[in-house]
């Protein structure tokens, strides 16, 4: 191993429901890493990056991630992938190096030396929910998830969430990830009689949900609220399909804050105008590195104790405007959006 190098070991879905997220999840860590050693790189070392797929079984990314970190070919992890494969990785890497989780998720990961940069539901569903229960009375709710346990998860707190809201969830139903039918779970959805369906989909499930769910006409009384959907799930979909979808996120390409624009504009610079569209997700990936580059800094090591003892005292800024981590977890605002057929329109800050 080279000590002149920091080894970063990107985790990012490249094929399966969630590969659609992996182009823009690459180039936004490329972009920090070139931008982080254009400068001093991490501890005046050089970042080099090396990707590893996501998209597996999630022991078989454990085992491949787990086998990088005890052989010592890898210095940090970083990377958006589901919940799943997160719970087989974090016990395999604790201690070893610091883990950078970056994907939104159900909470409560306590593992040692992970830290997540990811919203949770209690500061991106809940606020969500009771925004469209003050301006559009919506008391109904179904939930259509993935299953696995980030849908199975967040659907817990929903339904304590909607009673928050006046409300009750009418309806629930998971598929199995990779699903292509979806008729049937959208006519449960129709016979549920909901004010608004939570998509807990993960990517290609979600496109082929929402056309689904137009070609059945339930997006013309029917609202949908997403915490997982991006600007490629959108172009997937349809024009036609996303009428009366709403989104929450750290994070839109339409963020029209200084540090987004900044950002938007260095993207576009860096992979020119036909690169993947730039989204929360991707920007995930960039904000994951970020975080890395700053505790390391803050630690003055990538030793995970000490990384962990320096977490809770941490700020910086980035695309997301000026961060504070609060028990290894990011403290960030969340937006609302809603979609105009390709694009997000921020709506308010939840």
């Amino acid at each position: 191993m080279d000590d002149a190098i920091v080894d970063l070991a990107l985790v990012v879905p490249l094929h399966g429901s969630a590969g659609i997220f992996g182009p823009s999840c690459e180039l936004c860590a490329q972009l920090a890493v070139s931008e982080i050693n254009a400068r001093e790189g991490v501890l005046g070392r050089e970042l080099r990056l090396s990707v590893v797929d996501g998209s597996g079984s999630p022991a078989e990314v454990a085992d491949e991630v787990g086998a990088l970190a005890a052989a010592g070919l890898v210095d940090a992890v970083v990377g958006w992938h589901i919940s799943a494969v997160r719970q087989a990785v974090a016990p395999r890497v604790a201690d070893l190096v610091p883990y950078v989780y970056t994907a939104l998720y159900e909470g409560g990961e306590r593992t040692p030396g992970v830290f997540l940069t990811g919203e949770v539901p209690s500061r991106q569903l809940l606020p969500a929910m009771q925004w469209l229960y003050r301006e559009h009375g919506v008391r109904r709710w179904c939930i259509v998830g993935n299953d696995y346990v980030w849908p199975r998860e967040t659907a817990s707190a929903a339904r304590v969430y909607a009673a928050l809201c006046e409300g009750q969830i009418r309806h629930e139903v998971f598929a199995p990830l990779g699903c292509r039918s979806w008729e049937t779970i959208v006519d449960g959805v129709e016979r549920s009689c909901a004010d608004a369906v939570i998509m807990l989909l993960v990517g290609e499930d979600a496109v082929l949900f929402n056309r689904a769910f137009a070609a059945a006409g339930l997006d013309a009384r029917c609202r949908r609220l997403s915490t997982l959907i991006d600007e490629n799930t959108l172009v997937g979909s349809g024009a036609e399909s996303t009428r009366g979808i709403c989104a929450a996120a750290a994070y839109f390409e339409t963020l029209a804050t200084p540090e987004s624009l900044d950002f938007g504009w260095r993207y576009t610079r860096s992979f020119g105008p036909e690169a993947p569209t730039l989204n929360s997700i991707g920007e995930s990936c960039y904000e994951g590195v970020l975080l890395l580059s700053a505790l390391a800094r803050r630690a003055g090591s990538l030793d995970v104790g000490k990384m962990t003892a320096a977490a809770d005292s941490l700020s910086y800024g980035g695309p997301r405007g000026e961060v504070h981590m609060r028990d290894r977890h990011l403290d960030q605002r969340i937006y609302l959006a809603e979609a105009d057929e390709l694009q997000f329109d921020i709506v308010t800050q939840l």
